[in-house]
């Protein structure tokens, strides 16, 4: 089943888990992860409460376009700069994004919809972390 913008828009309690290979910044993310908009195009706003192994409890906020073009979600960053895209149906990967020395790849997971999670694995001269964020009405 290939799911479409209507199948994602409203509301998702959110919960993510940090895993970081070097140890020292295992973390934990529980908020809200809300998909708005009309037609094909989506805003994707998260907050939530982020809290890093070693630090305090933060706030904290992120937001993405995902416009729905053929069989494909894109996904811009909220300033509409390319991060990847993704086919919104079983387990696949998205696309990779090189952020400077960093690579991100991303797995999505939609067998279970309507919970569905995203993984990603973050490599880089600074970075090695997993983030598993799982969705649920």
């Amino acid at each position: 089943m290939m799911l479409k913008a209507a199948d994602f828009a409203g509301d998702w309690q959110l919960d993510r888990t940090i895993t970081d290979r070097h140890g020292g910044m295992d973390g934990t993310l529980q908020g809200l992860a809300t998909l708005a908009g009309q037609d094909d195009a989506l805003r994707y706003e998260e907050t939530g409460r982020l809290k890093l192994q070693s630090g305090p409890v933060m706030e904290a906020t992120r937001a993405y376009l995902w416009t729905f073009e053929e069989a494909r979600v894109v996904v811009r960053f909220a300033d509409g700069a390319d991060f990847h895209s993704f086919i919104p149906e079983g387990t696949v990967p998205g696309t990779t994004h090189l952020c400077g020395a960093d690579l991100y790849d991303v797995t999505y997971d939609f067998r279970d919809w309507p919970a569905w999670t995203a993984t990603w694995s973050v490599r880089g001269p600074r970075k090695d972390y997993t983030s598993v964020s799982h969705y649920s009405r």
